[in-house]
């Protein structure tokens, strides 16, 4: 059923878009360098998931990940989350393109109105870094996934998020904002499993202070760094 599924609730507190961040969602540079590599990257780390999955896609915005999802994975269902009040309006276009019937929930990921152990793969994109109870969200990703479910994490890190270039033009919950390290850890303490091989840290070129601009100088890439992206395939035990 295609309809939107609203919580009423009162809302937790989350930290949404800036107008440019909002622009910016929209760009080929978001799609393709953002989320498209995000994606591959994770894709490669959980090369066996089957098609037919029942998806869950938190923090969909302009819903560009519902394609990408749908292309990659060939999901039965997709469960697209946001808490922004014209969540609908903003993913019309891609949700009738993506061909996968898609659920719409406007709500927070630390209230995911789905039943218990019913989600096969969780999609966390770019969305961790804005939620101010990062816990609590986890503890409800774990609640709807099945044993053996399967959350794709890929965020920014506080080495990012506290970058001058981002203060200046989006915003986030700065006193949440945690390492790598610290992300994993979190991961670990809320009960999922996280190989190493299902770990990478890129650093690539618009995560960076300078933009590239000292690799594309010819400075290389520094060997000793706070790591600025950090994708993990984390699995709830059967």
């Amino acid at each position: 059923m295609n309809t939107l599924q609203p919580n009423s609730a009162r809302a937790p507190a989350f930290v949404p878009e800036t107008r440019f961040g909002l622009w910016f969602l929209s760009t080929p540079t978001w799609r393709v360098h953002v989320l498209g590599r995000a994606l591959s990257d994770l894709q490669r780390m959980a090369p066996d998931i089957p098609p037919g999955a029942v998806m869950l896609d938190i923090g969909t915005g302009q819903g560009h990940s519902l394609l990408e999802l749908a292309e990659r994975f060939k999901p039965a269902h997709i469960h697209a989350l946001d808490p922004e009040p014209d969540f609908a309006q903003r993913v019309a276009t891609t949700r009738e393109a993506c061909g996968v019937p898609v659920t719409l929930h406007q709500a927070h990921a630390e209230r995911i109105p789905l039943p218990n152990a019913s989600v096969d793969v969780v999609l966390c994109h770019q969305t961790l870094h804005h939620i101010v109870d990062q816990t609590t969200a986890l503890a409800e990703v774990f609640r709807v996934l099945k044993p053996g479910g399967r959350l794709l994490l890929a965020e920014s890190t506080r080495a990012y998020i506290h970058s001058w270039i981002i203060r200046l033009l989006f915003r986030h919950p700065m006193h949440v904002q945690r390492s790598a390290p610290e992300f994993l850890a979190m991961l670990r303490a809320a009960g999922f499993e996280v190989a190493d091989e299902h770990i990478s840290t890129p650093y690539l070129w618009w995560s960076r202070k300078d933009l590239g601009a000292l690799e594309w100088m010819g400075f290389g890439v520094p060997k000793v760094r706070e790591e600025t992206l950090l994708n993990a395939v984390a699995v709830k035990p059967r």
